[in-house]
């Protein structure tokens, strides 16, 4: 099943997508092109891998970690389909990751990674945008780089578990202006969720609703104001976004830490 939370007709509602309508709880019928959408969840927090597909690290000229590189997206930064992403003044390299979006179902602590599928309550798209301007390494928390406001798009849909047979044999695509920049599959994934789930919830509650970000594979590339992304994931839909700048009373932030990666 594939469910929403859209505005439509000035009214909040939660759908669910059927024969390509978005169907409300009283049984009316809303064309997907024709509704504001917004984030298929609220989530408590939003953990995000790095480093998590060997092509991308070898992309970046990193070495494959001994486990797992995780950070905190706040939540400030998330933004549903159709929104608008804000590029920062100052910044120079502002990449695009399409991203599999774990969404966990039911709280979990110190879950086994055989038991884990039991607590996956779905999967999402995910973008986790990023200004490599202010990444130098990967020991340090990437916050400034990937927690500006606007810079976690989730969505469109909130996509049930029993509906994707295979979550690590699922095709990812980036496009921008229609160009096909980034593909991947999740069978590359170094860690998987079971996996993650078990790592993670060894020393913290994950919370229902809480979403988990899976990594990039390669074919990261430069966006910039005026563009528009268009995300992929076999089986989950398409999250679109635009690019414009930040807006002209912004104080550029300049800060090249290093390498840029």
């Amino acid at each position: 099943m594939k469910t929403a939370n859209f505005m439509a007709r000035g009214r909040q509602h939660r759908g669910v997508l059927q024969g390509g309508l978005l169907i409300d709880a009283a049984g009316e019928a809303h064309r997907p092109d024709e509704v504001q959408f917004l984030l298929p969840v609220n989530p408590g927090k939003v953990i995000a891998l790095a480093l998590n597909y060997a092509d991308h690290n070898a992309e970046l000229g990193f070495k494959t970690p001994e486990e797992p590189v995780m950070f905190l997206k706040p939540n400030t930064s998330l933004l549903p389909h159709g929104g608008t992403v804000e590029y920062p003044r100052g910044a120079q390299f502002m990449h695009y990751e399409v991203e599999l979006g774990i969404v966990v179902g039911r709280d979990a602590r110190r879950v086994k990674a055989k038991d884990a599928e039991a607590y996956i309550g779905g999967y999402t798209i995910a973008n986790d945008l990023v200004v490599r301007d202010y990444v130098s390494n990967y020991y340090r928390p990437p916050m400034r780089a990937k927690g500006w406001d606007t810079f976690g798009p989730l969505g469109p849909y909130l996509v049930s578990a029993d509906e994707v047979p295979d979550p690590y044999n699922l095709g990812l695509r980036a496009f921008v202006n229609g160009e096909l920049r980034q593909e991947g599959n999740t069978r590359d994934m170094i860690l998987r969720g079971p996996e993650l789930i078990e790592f993670m919830s060894r020393f913290m509650t994950l919370q229902a609703g809480d979403v988990i970000l899976t990594g990039t594979p390669k074919g990261v590339s430069h966006v910039k104001p005026g563009d528009v992304m268009r995300l992929e994931i076999d089986g989950l839909g398409a999250l679109e976004n635009d690019v414009q700048w930040e807006s002209e009373d912004a104080e550029p932030l300049i800060a090249q830490e290093g390498q840029r990666i």
